[in-house]
């Protein structure tokens, strides 16, 4: 009998010997499942050996379930086994059998192996399983490693008998389908998981699962004989499951744990285990990354895994459950067969290439369709040759495809699944390029062509009454818009020329006219999409960087739009366009900012020229108007507003006036020169009325230093400033409104408002030196891995007044109070600050002034250090 130690020993030497062949075979996938099936015969040597030297009866069994027990085992995967007892033995009974028990698993664990184990008797085994899917699955796959056959076997038998292949079939594909939603149902997420993510190494687990329990087959060769899968479907299934195995034994490897996700900081070190180097692209010339170029392959393994498991899933369940429904004809070409689009015969396309488009058309159009067939995603599947550069120029495809983007309803479905299917990318030929192509910024989190295929959902949503909930203005503008059809092509092609260098909207633009002119759209309609496409991002970076209380950059902007359909459809398309970059990025201040930009820029082009004095009045009225709803005394608001000037009025709308007002005027109603005769500060806070978070109302004196000490409380206090406007009254008080946000849950929102009133009041009475940056400012795996250059630029206005400074650069907290105190040091007044965050990226703009800007040697000394803050 061999001891723990020398079991260890042996165990060590051989694993590392197998985990070597794994790190040495390059991007090749030969022999992967041969190692993986050797570290599963290793384990069961060594499981036999403790086995055996711990002493167990012979009427005991010891199982693999799970992964182990399909005879597969990854790197750092967990060894799943059962102890499997006879009915009416219970270790709580039996000191000594529990002690022993304990004692196997103590060896285990004193050998290396990482075991998850389970004791149960028959009856227990077959109760769990007939409770927990889960756990029935793991038994599906279980094998004996060593004790007592014969229970072994009565074990497999009882489970058998007890299992449902049609009620397991169900329970997997809907567990599938919440897994696929966890993931949003895309396997083009920029750090996906291989095991778990839609087209991932479970999506292939699922389907030899339900085809055991249906007894058609345990291996790909198995399905083939019994008419689940062809041949070529086996070769590719075969070959897709080899990648996703050696890249996920790579990334236990790499990371030296079990980890599944191929998150950014080992997708370079995993790439260049494939033998990826960056290289030049041989279209663009630009570098691609060792890991964009092992990314790019995962995602194509990953869309035909969910091609191939729609398909052999579906004839799973047509032979669990032989169809009742009769064939309906469509047409000659197509019939309905239980809500799905059934081929006439399987060689349709070959015989009728202009059947493939015309499939999605019937998609949308045809009542009662839900989905394809498994005959037509098979049929699609093997037509992938046929779209060819002539198919593209058929007009008959043409005016097909058109058609398909001008159908009252389903476009989002059909085009997601004209992508899903690859018929997307082969017929726009431009699309292709970007399908499975990462996007190397910090906001983002898809791949470009799933960025497209959500922007076309947001915006198609605005079409739909049951999504008016959710954007109401955006809704509203649909609701009126006569060709929604010109929006979606927008949508499609607006990011169609990312990572070929150069500006993309412009290429955008470009690719665009081409498909216009090929697919005969009015001159009318051509130019509008072109325009959408070249200014895709005007919108944004106006509404986000600009001073919008300035009559000058609303003109100019209106300008460029020229007329309100123009602007309407611009805005629709940057809403979507925003939101469907990640849920992240998105919040109630964006929508604010690009809604006020809208509004303004409609006064302009409905011909109301812009009047500062008459808005300003309109303002006041309004603000009078809901101070008497508040029973306001007659005229206390005289006193305060005589301190204020026009930029004041301009950059606030009524309703912040009103709320500053109501706060304000009994504490300077006596003496304007200070607040009751003292000089200290007022602060007020309140839920933000524009979305999440709180909105600030700073009332003390003027320092130079105070928008520096206002930032370093709020990053002190875990606050995220969104939004700032600053204003310094005629009497020398500063009058500041900050947008902020924290991590803390809403519900606390009174506790959150009394801290930061009574807090912020303390650091701005106690004055002294500013106090240091938090230590908090640690960086996000993803800006360690895409990093971005801070830059910093600093110009005169166009009024040669005052200055704007944008800064750019990877964020982390506290960095906006790192720019405030750059600032204070140069004794540099913030007039106004707009905070943009974009994912991980900040891109802010401030207007400030201060003597020192007036010599050239000081801007390039505040640039510098502006820059050291931004990369420290």
């Amino acid at each position: 009998m061999t001891d723990v130690p020398t079991l260890r020993a042996h165990y060590l030497h051989e694993k590392s010997l197998l985990l070597e062949a794994v790190r040495d075979s390059g991007a090749s996938t030969r022999g992967v499942r041969t190692t993986l099936q050797n570290l599963s015969a290793l384990s069961d040597d060594i499981l036999r050996g403790l086995w055996a030297i711990t002493g167990f009866t012979p009427s005991f069994a010891l199982v693999a379930v799970g992964g182990f027990g399909r005879g597969e085992l990854f790197p750092c995967s967990d060894i799943d086994v059962l102890m499997l007892l006879p009915d009416g033995v219970s270790p709580e009974a039996d000191p000594a059998l529990k002690a022993r028990i304990e004692g196997f698993i103590g060896s285990c664990w004193d050998a290396r192996l990482e075991i998850g184990s389970s004791v149960r008797t028959l009856d227990e085994c077959l109760a769990e399983s007939a409770k927990d899917v889960t756990v029935q699955t793991s038994l599906l796959e279980s094998r004996l490693i060593t004790g007592d056959p014969k229970l072994f076997n009565q074990f497999r038998k009882r489970l058998s008998d007890a299992l449902d292949p049609r009620a397991f079939f169900v329970a997997k594909t809907l567990e599938m389908r919440q897994r696929h939603n966890k993931f949003e149902n895309t396997p083009f997420s920029l750090e996906p998981n291989c095991k778990e993510s839609p087209g991932g190494l479970r999506d292939l687990q699922t389907i030899l699962w339900v085809a055991k329990a249906a007894k058609l087959g345990k291996t790909w060769d198995e399905l083939v004989r019994s008419g689940i899968a062809t041949p070529h479907e086996a070769k590719q299934l075969k070959r897709n499951e080899a990648l996703l195995c050696l890249i996920r034994a790579r990334l236990h490897l790499t990371a030296g744990r079990r980890e599944d996700r191929l998150v950014f900081d080992l997708q370079t070190a995993v790439a260049e285990s494939f033998g990826y180097t960056t290289v030049s692209d041989d279209d663009t010339g630009l570098p691609v990354r060792s890991s964009e170029a092992l990314m790019r392959r995962y995602y194509w393994t990953a869309k035909a895994v969910s091609q191939l498991n729609q398909i052999v899933l579906l004839n799973i369940e047509e032979r669990l459950n032989p169809s009742t429904h009769a064939l309906r004809p469509i047409n000659e070409r197509f019939f309905e067969k239980a809500g799905m689009i059934e081929v006439a015969s399987d060689d349709l396309y070959t015989r009728h290439p202009h059947a493939i488009l015309e499939t999605f058309l019937l998609y949308e159009t045809a009542v009662g369709i839900h989905g394809l067939s498994a005959r037509t995603l098979r049929a699609l599947y093997n037509a992938r040759g046929l779209m060819t550069a002539k198919f593209r120029s058929d007009p008959v495809n043409r005016a097909t495809f058109l058609a398909i983007l001008q159908a009252p309803s389903g476009i989002t479905h059909a085009l997601r699944l004209m992508n899903d299917t690859s018929v997307l990318g082969r017929y726009l030929w431009v699309f292709r390029r970007i399908v499975g192509q990462m996007q190397h910024d910090l906001f983002h989190v898809y791949t470009v062509d799933q960025h497209i295929m959500m922007v076309l959902r947001n915006m198609r949503r605005f079409f739909m009454a049951e999504h008016a909930h959710e954007y109401p203005a955006c809704s509203q503008l649909g609701a009126g818009w006569d060709k929604p059809w010109i929006l979606y092509v927008a949508a499609l092609f607006h990011d169609i020329a990312k990572g070929r260098g150069g500006d993309h909207s412009d290429l955008g633009a470009r690719e665009v006219r081409r498909f216009c002119t090929q697919h005969n759209i009015a001159a009318e309609d051509s130019q509008l999409i072109e325009f959408l496409v070249t200014e895709h991002l005007t919108m944004s970076r106006v509404a986000q960087k600009a001073d919008l209380s300035d009559p000058d950059v609303i003109a100019a902007f209106a300008k460029r739009m020229g007329n309100e359909r123009y602007l309407t459809a611009l805005y629709l398309l940057t809403v979507a366009d925003i939101r469907g970059t990640s849920p992240k990025v998105w919040n109630a201040w964006k929508g604010k900012l690009l809604e006020d930009l809208f509004r303004y820029t409609i006064r302009v082009l409905g011909g109301r020229a812009p009047d500062p004095d008459a808005e300003i009045e309109a303002r006041k009225r309004e603000a009078l108007v809901m101070l008497a709803l508040h029973a306001q005394p007659f005229e206390s608001h005289k006193v305060l507003w005589e301190t204020l000037d026009v930029g004041y009025f301009m950059r606030h709308d009524a309703a912040d006036i009103a709320w500053h007002t109501r706060q304000l005027s009994r504490h300077i109603a006596k003496t304007p020169a200070a607040l009751d005769g003292v000089d200290k500060a007022i602060v007020r806070a309140r839920l933000s009325p524009v979305g999440e978070g709180l909105q600030v109302m700073v009332y003390t004196p003027d320092q130079p230093d105070l928008f520096a000490r206002i930032c370093g409380f709020f990053d002190q206090a875990g606050f995220s400033i969104v939004d700032a406007k600053v204003h310094t009254a005629r009497n020398g008080y500063a009058l500041d409104t900050f947008q902020v946000v924290t991590a803390m849950l809403p519900e606390h929102y009174r506790e959150l408002t009394s801290m930061v009133e009574n807090d912020l009041d303390m650091t701005l009475t106690r004055q002294g030196p500013l106090p240091p940056p938090s230590k908090g400012g640690r960086v996000s795996r993803r800006v360690k891995s895409f990093p971005i250059a801070p830059r910093v630029e600093l110009r005169p206005d166009e009024k040669a007044q005052r200055w704007l400074l944008f800064i750019s650069a990877s964020d982390r907290a506290g960095l906006l109070y790192l720019v405030a105190r750059v600032l204070a040091k140069h004794n540099l007044s913030v007039q106004l600050a707009k905070v943009s965050t974009l994912g991980e990226r900040v891109e802010d703009s401030f207007l400030i002034q201060g003597p020192e800007l007036q010599y050239n040697r000081n801007q390039i000394e505040i640039e510098t250090e502006l820059l050291q803050a931004l990369a420290a």
